[in-house]
């Protein structure tokens, strides 16, 4: 390797003993099926993908931004 190319990434090994498939991971992994399913039904139903990924962004952007304003304590409206 020249020293110009970036090294690969390793990823670590899971430390020996951890519960990966604990009842919240589960519950959790449950939910976001489910959810995963919806959005799937619903890309089948809109005419252009583009629309979709539109209103995901923007509802994704609106979320975050208030989830950091709660986090920083600010209150603001829409």
């Amino acid at each position: 390797m020249t020293s110009k190319e970036p090294l690969p990434y390793q990823v670590p090994d899971l430390p020996h003993g951890s519960k990966m498939e604990s009842a919240q991971v589960l519950r959790a992994l449950a939910e976001a099926h489910r959810y995963l399913a919806e959005l799937k039904g619903v890309t089948y139903v809109v005419p252009d993908e583009r629309i979709l990924a539109r209103i995901l962004v923007d509802t994704l952007s609106l979320q975050e931004a208030k989830d950091s304003s709660a986090i920083e304590d600010i209150i603001t409206t829409r």
